[in-house]
C-alpha cells in the first residue's frame, strides 16, 4: 500500500511538472508542440523573442540584442548595449546603439566602427580585427566587445538551426552525445565500477558540455514543449530527449536522481573536482537544511517568474551556458568557475543548493 501511494504521488508530481513546463513553453513562445497558440495574430508583422537576447523577424532574419550579453562590458559612462541585424543569409545589416550614457561626441565617434562589420557575415565580421577610434578608446573597446560577444551568439544559434533543419542534426557530435548519454542512462543500472562511474564522469564533461553542449534544463525543456519532436529535428534533439527522459522518467522507478548523478555535465565536474582532496569542512545540519530552503525558494521565486512571463531570461543563465563557452555571459562563466572551486571541498554545492533544474526533476 506504501509503495503504490508512493508511486501515485510520482505520477502525480510528473504531471504537475508537464503542466508547468507546457504552461511556460505557452508562455514563453506562444506555441506548445510546434502549435502557434497565437496563429489569430496578424504574424507578418510580429517578432517573436527568444528571451531577451535574440529575436526573429518575419522575414527569416534575427536581431541579436547584446544587453544581456554584456552586462559586466562598459564604455566610460556605463554598459553600451547594441542591437545587431542579421540577415536570413548571414549578413549583418545593421547595427543599432541602444541607449547607453556615454558621452554624446565620443560616442558618435566611436560609433563610425559600426561600418567596419556592416555588409559582412557572421563569420568575416568575427573574424575582423578592428582597432578603437582614436579619442574615444572606452567607448570603442565597448563596443568591439559587444559585436564580439553578440557575433558569437549569432553564430551558435545559427549552427543549431542548421544541425535542426532538414535531418541535419546527425553530426559526429550528435551522435558522439547519444551515444554517452545511453552509457550514462543504461551501464549504472547494472553496474556500479568506481572506474567506469569516473570514466563516464569524463565523458559528460567532455562530450555533452564541452563539445555539443548537450543538457538538461529550463532552456531545453521550453524547446521542446514549444516546438515539439519531428523527423528533421530528431537528430539534433536525440542525446537531449534520451536525457529528459532519463530525468523525468527515472524517478517512477525508484530512480530518483539518476540524471544528476550520472549524466549533467556540471554535476559530473562538480564531483570530479570533489576528489582533489579528502579534506572536507563539516557542514552543520542547521546550514544544509538553511541552504536548501533556499533553494526551494529560489525554485518558487524562479517558476513564478516564468509563469507569469515577468522574466523568463533567467534561462540563459542557469550554469549549465557556462559550457557553451563562446557565448557565454562571463559573468556567468566566473560563476561557474567559483561553484567548481568550491566543490573541491563542499560535495556538489550548485546541485544541492541552488539549480533550478535539478529542484525540478529531484522533487
Amino acid at each position: 500500500m506504501q509503495k503504490k501511494r508512493s508511486f501515485t504521488k510520482k505520477i502525480l508530481w510528473l504531471a504537475v511538472i508537464i503542466a508547468v513546463l507546457a504552461t511556460g513553453a505557452a508562455m514563453l513562445d506562444g506555441k506548445l508542440l510546434g502549435h502557434d497558440l497565437r496563429a489569430t495574430q496578424d504574424q507578418a508583422a510580429t517578432t517573436r523573442q527568444r528571451g531577451d537576447t535574440l529575436s526573429l523577424r518575419p522575414d527569416g532574419g534575427i536581431v541579436v540584442n547584446t544587453k544581456p550579453l554584456a552586462k559586466d562590458v562598459s564604455g566610460y559612462g556605463g554598459p553600451v548595449p547594441l542591437r545587431i541585424h542579421i540577415s536570413n543569409s548571414g549578413i549583418v545589416t545593421k547595427i543599432e546603439a541602444l541607449p547607453n550614457s556615454e558621452t554624446p561626441d565620443f560616442f558618435d565617434s566611436a560609433k563610425e566602427l559600426f561600418a567596419r562589420w556592416q555588409g559582412k557575415t557572421v563569420d568575416q565580421a568575427l573574424a575582423m580585427k578592428v582597432d578603437g577610434v582614436s579619442g574615444a578608446t572606452f567607448s570603442s573597446k565597448a563596443i568591439i566587445e559587444n559585436m564580439r560577444r553578440g557575433l558569437a551568439y549569432a553564430k551558435h544559434d545559427a549552427e543549431a538551426a542548421q544541425a535542426s533543419s532538414a535531418g541535419a542534426g546527425w553530426t559526429v557530435g550528435g551522435v558522439a552525445a547519444l551515444i554517452v548519454a545511453l552509457l550514462g542512462a543504461v551501464v549504472p543500472l547494472y553496474s556500479h565500477s568506481r572506474r567506469w562511474h569516473y570514466a563516464q564522469l569524463a565523458l559528460n564533461i567532455v562530450v555533452l558540455g564541452l563539445w555539443t553542449g548537450t543538457f538538461v534544463s529550463y532552456a531545453l525543456f521550453m524547446r521542446l514543449f514549444a516546438g515539439g519532436v519531428s523527423m528533421a529535428t530528431l537528430g539534433s534533439l536525440a542525446a537531449p530527449l534520451v536525457m529528459v527522459i532519463v530525468a523525468l522518467a527515472y524517478p517512477l522507478a525508484g530512480k530518483q536522481g539518476h540524471y544528476c548523478a550520472h549524466m549533467c555535465p556540471f554535476g559530473s565536474a562538480q564531483e570530479l573536482a570533489g576528489k582533489l582532496t579528502r579534506r572536507k569542512p563539516r557542514m552543520s545540519p542547521r546550514l544544509s537544511k538553511a541552504l536548501t530552503t533556499f533553494r526551494r525558494v529560489l525554485w518558487g521565486v524562479l517558476m513564478a517568474l516564468m509563469l507569469t512571463g515577468t522574466w523568463t531570461a533567467w534561462m540563459d543563465y542557469e550554469l549549465f551556458t557556462a559550457f557553451l563557452y563562446t557565448s557565454a555571459p562571463i559573468a556567468v562563466t566566473v560563476i561557474a568557475a567559483l561553484f567548481l572551486v568550491l566543490s573541491v571541498w563542499v560535495p556538489r554545492p550548485y546541485c544541492r543548493f541552488v539549480c533550478p533544474t535539478g529542484t525540478l526533476i529531484r522533487s
